[in-house]
C-alpha cells in the first residue's frame, strides 16, 4: 500500500489538462517530475511573468521593419554563422527541423527551413520574426536557453503554454569574444512521437554548431593577435585565448574566463600567459602564417594540454583577399588532440647552420614539381637521414615532409589565384600525384576545395 498513493496521484496528474498539470507541479514539490531546469522555468513563467499556460493565441511575429531593426546589430554574427547554420540544416533537414538564429531577446532573426512547409512553420511561430522570450511564450527552447545560458532541450509538454506542446526545440547559447551572451542557435520541429533517445543527439549537434560559431567570432575579433585553442587532457572543455607578441593575454572566451578567473578588468590590467600555462616563448617568434600544434602544461602542475597556436593575420594578408580572413577564422577546436605535435616544450637548440638551411630550402622550392627524397636532402647536408631530419626540424620548426607539403600547397594556392591552369596541371607542377591528391591536402589545410578557393578569388 505504500506505493499505491504515489501511483494514484501520478495517474490523476496525467488526466489533468496541461495548464492544470503545470500549476499543480509548480505548487507541489512532491509532484516534481520534470528536469530541474524545466521546473524552474515553469515557476518563473507562472509566478514571475504571469504567463497563461492555457492561452492558445499565436506567437507574436515582428513586422518587416521591426525585424530589420533587430537583425542589424547581428550582421557580423550572421556572416560568421552562415556556414555552420548551413551545415546544421543539411544534417537535420530530413527530420523536419527548422534552424533559427535568435538574438538575446528571443527574436528569430534568421532561419533555414523547407520553404514548402513555410505555412505550417509560420503557424507555429518557428520562423523568422518569431518572438520566443520566456516572458511572452513561457518555457521553450529559445527563451529558456537565454534564461539558463546553457544548452537546453524542451520537448512536447515540457513547454509551458498548451499551444506549444506539439513542438520539439533544442537551443544552445552563442557567447561573444568577451564571454557575453550574443545569440541562441535553435532547431525546432513539430513533434511526431520520435525516439526520445535521439533528441539528446540533436541537442549535442546544435551545441557543437553554436560552439563553432563562437570560435569563428573569437578568431575574427582577435585576428590581429595570436589565438590559442587549448584542450586539457582531462574532461574539461576546450578554451580560447588571445595573446599579444609579449605573451600577455588580451582576450579569453567564456570557458577560459571561468577556468582562470578572468574578466575584462583583469585582462585590461595585463595577465601573462605564464599565469595559466607553461610554454616555450620561442614559439611566438615564428610566424610563417601556419598553425602550430603544441603541448603546454597548466601552471601549478595542472597537467598537460593539447594546444593549437594561430599566428596573427597581417594587414597585407587581409588586404590581399577576403578569403584569408575566412580561412583564418575557421573553427579548429574539433581538431585538438588529433594533430601531430611538432613543437617541443623546451627551447630548440642546435640545428643546421643558417647557410645550409637556406640552401636546402632553396633546393626544395626549386624542385617542387619533382619527387624530393629525404636521402638527397640529407646528402646535401652531409648527415644521415635521421640526424638531418632532426636538425632540419630544429632549424625550420617542422619536419622535412611537413615543410615540403607546406611549400607545395603554398605554390598551388598562388597558381590557383594567379593563373588559369587546370587543376590537373597545377597538381603536376607542385609535385602532387594527381588532382585528387592535391584536393585532399588543400581541403585539409584550408577547409575548402581548390576549385572553391579559385572561385572565391574571382
Amino acid at each position: 500500500m505504500a506505493t499505491a498513493a504515489p501511483r494514484e496521484i501520478a495517474s490523476t496528474v496525467k488526466k489533468l489538462s496541461h495548464g492544470d498539470r503545470v500549476e499543480l507541479t509548480v505548487n507541489s514539490k512532491n509532484l516534481l517530475s520534470e528536469p530541474e531546469e524545466i521546473f524552474g522555468s515553469w515557476r518563473r513563467c507562472l509566478l514571475d511573468y504571469r504567463v497563461d499556460a492555457r492561452d492558445f493565441s499565436a506567437p507574436h511575429i515582428l513586422t518587416h521593419n521591426e525585424l530589420k531593426a533587430s537583425r542589424e546589430p547581428l550582421e557580423n554574427i550572421l556572416s560568421q554563422a552562415q556556414e555552420e547554420i548551413d551545415r546544421l540544416y543539411a544534417v537535420l533537414r530530413q527530420h523536419g527541423y527548422v534552424v533559427l538564429l535568435c538574438n538575446r531577446q528571443g527574436v528569430a532573426i534568421y532561419h533555414r527551413g523547407d520553404e514548402g512547409n513555410a505555412g505550417e512553420f509560420k503557424h507555429w511561430g518557428i520562423w523568422v520574426g518569431g518572438v520566443w522570450s520566456e516572458e511572452t511564450e513561457g518555457t521553450n527552447g529559445i527563451g529558456t536557453c537565454i534564461a539558463q545560458q546553457r544548452p537546453l532541450l524542451v520537448h512536447g509538454d515540457q513547454h509551458f503554454r498548451n499551444r506549444h506542446t506539439q513542438l520539439s526545440c533544442a537551443g544552445a547559447p552563442v557567447f561573444g569574444p568577451h564571454g557575453e551572451l550574443m545569440a541562441v542557435l535553435d532547431v525546432s520541429r513539430v513533434a511526431s512521437g520520435e525516439d526520445q533517445g535521439a533528441l539528446s543527439l540533436v541537442l549535442d549537434t546544435v551545441t557543437v554548431a553554436a560552439r563553432a560559431i563562437e570560435e569563428r567570432l573569437f578568431r575574427d575579433y582577435f585576428r590581429c593577435t595570436w589565438t590559442i585553442a587549448v584542450l586539457p587532457c582531462n574532461d574539461e572543455r576546450a578554451m580560447l585565448l588571445a595573446v599579444d607578441g609579449h605573451c600577455f593575454m588580451m582576450g579569453a572566451d567564456r570557458i577560459a574566463r571561468d577556468a582562470f578567473g578572468l574578466d575584462d578588468g583583469r585582462l585590461a590590467g595585463g595577465v601573462p600567459l605564464s599565469a595559466a600555462f607553461q610554454f616555450d616563448p620561442s614559439i611566438f617568434r615564428r610566424n610563417d602564417g601556419r598553425d602550430i600544434p603544441a603541448r603546454v602544461n597548466r601552471a601549478g602542475g595542472g597537467g598537460t594540454c593539447y594546444a593549437l597556436l594561430t599566428p596573427p593575420l597581417s594587414k597585407s594578408q587581409m588586404a590581399r583577399s577576403w578569403a584569408e580572413g575566412i580561412v583564418h577564422s575557421r573553427p579548429r577546436i574539433s581538431t585538438l588532440g588529433h594533430l601531430s605535435v611538432t613543437e617541443p616544450l623546451a627551447p630548440i637548440r642546435g640545428g643546421l647552420p643558417p647557410v645550409l638551411t637556406r640552401r636546402v630550402c632553396d633546393y626544395i622550392e626549386s624542385h617542387l614539381d619533382q619527387k624530393i627524397g629525404l636521402e638527397a636532402l640529407a646528402a646535401m647536408a652531409g648527415l644521415s637521414t635521421y640526424h638531418f631530419a632532426r636538425a632540419f626540424h630544429q632549424s625550420v620548426g617542422k619536419p622535412p615532409h611537413s615543410y615540403i607539403l607546406d611549400q607545395r600547397l603554398e605554390r598551388a594556392d598562388h597558381m590557383l589565384r594567379e593563373t588559369e591552369l587546370p587543376l590537373s596541371q597545377i597538381a603536376a607542377a607542385t609535385g602532387f600525384s594527381d588532382q585528387s591528391h592535391l584536393a585532399r591536402h588543400f581541403r585539409r589545410r584550408t577547409g575548402m576545395s581548390p576549385g572553391l578557393a579559385r572561385w572565391k578569388e574571382r
